[in-house]
């Protein structure tokens, strides 16, 4: 079974959002943070892990992405701020 990972990084805490979705999140939060991804994570310095959701499934990660996309940014800042509300780098509690 494989699982896959719809994620929020932000620049610092109420900053720039970008919402991704990965099968390997330790790789991909890397790659962002030592700017590998060119695109807009690089131009606007979006590095940090605030949230992210874990499944087994593909399809609902990706509508999960897609949906998350189109809301709300109060929306977005509410789901991060339920279990992350200092807006810690949850990247170093993954790596361990």
């Amino acid at each position: 079974m494989r699982n896959y990972y719809v994620y929020i990084l932000s620049s610092k805490r109420n900053g720039t959002l970008y919402i991704g979705v990965t099968s390997d999140l330790i790789k991909r939060i890397q790659e962002h943070k030592t700017k590998e991804t060119k695109g807009f994570t690089k131009k606007y310095n979006v590095t940090k892990l605030v949230y992210y959701e874990q499944t087994d499934d593909i399809y609902s990660a990706l509508s999960r992405e897609k949906s998350l996309k189109k809301w709300h940014r109060q929306w977005k800042i509410n789901l991060i701020e339920k279990d992350n509300p200092n807006w810690n780098d949850l990247y170093f509690n993954i790596i361990q």
